[in-house]
């Protein structure tokens, strides 16, 4: 495994760290484990975690209204609530397209700091990042802004092997698919019909080509950032493999990110 791992040395990054998980328990890691980097938008595999805790405290309701007129916060957390990328008035109706929007993140932490009574970065301290033991803070959106070392990435990665803060029903709920047979871009991808999403999390499928690899089985699930970042968990394999760098996502990525997972799940 470890071997497998090396492959970030041939990376152009200046920097980069990688680490896996089997079965709740860190097996492997490469590179300095403990440097703070941005995770751009793997941020929101916490926030959607934050906001499924809301849910089980009874903050928040998965199905209550939140964001454009008709959309849901599960419509937010989904990437199906109509709004775009970034801020502006909605591009579609909620429910009807895959979009996937940084914006509607942010309108999901305004939600859940409305009906805690507290800030979102307060929020996802208490409710995520101190239970848990994480050091990473969140500066900037709570889409894209959290920054954090590969051992609170590993934390993360645990979480979702192993769920402590939600039942394991919740975080089954949260990475199947929600709104089914919409379509949609994945970022840097292409568009695909459809383009599966869970409640946060980017699921696998049948998408090809893919940020993971070919050997990773349709019920992978996780995100990439555009910072250089990843973490997938793939239920079938046991696996759970996280990457922080600090060169932005291109097509470096797209060629070294899937050969490395493959690398991994084979090892």
């Amino acid at each position: 495994m470890e071997e497998a791992l090396r492959q970030i040395d041939d990376w152009a990054a200046p920097f980069a760290a990688a680490g896996v998980l089997r079965g709740g328990e860190v097996v492997a890691t490469h590179g300095a484990t403990s440097e703070v980097l941005r995770w751009a938008s793997v941020t929101k595999l916490v926030t959607a975690l934050a906001a499924l805790v809301a849910a089980e405290e009874g903050v928040i309701d998965l199905d209550e209204p939140a964001g454009p007129h008709g959309s849901t916060v599960r419509h937010l957390l989904a990437h199906a609530s109509g709004l775009p990328f970034e801020a502006g008035a909605p591009t579609g109706q909620p429910g009807r397209r895959r979009i996937y929007s940084n914006v509607g993140f942010e309108a999901l932490a305004d939600h859940i700091a409305e009906r805690a009574e507290m800030s979102f970065d307060d929020y996802l301290v208490a409710g995520v990042l101190q239970p848990l033991g994480m050091h990473a803070e969140l500066r900037g959106s709570p889409a894209a802004d959290l920054h954090g070392s590969l051992d609170d990435l590993l934390v993360l990665a645990r979480e979702l092997q192993h769920p402590t803060l939600v039942a394991p029903e919740t975080l089954a709920e949260a990475t199947t698919v929600q709104f089914p047979g919409l379509a949609g871009v994945l970022p840097d991808f292409g568009r695909f019909d459809p383009n599966d999403w869970g409640l946060g999390f980017e699921l696998r499928d049948a998408k090809s080509p893919h940020w993971t690899g070919a050997r990773n089985s349709p019920r992978t699930f996780g995100h990439f950032g555009g910072s250089g970042t990843f973490l997938w968990v793939d239920p079938d394999a046991g696996i759970a493999l996280g990457v922080l760098t600090n060169l932005d996502f291109g097509d470096w990525a797209k060629e070294a990110w899937p050969r490395l997972s493959d690398a991994v799940l084979i090892a």
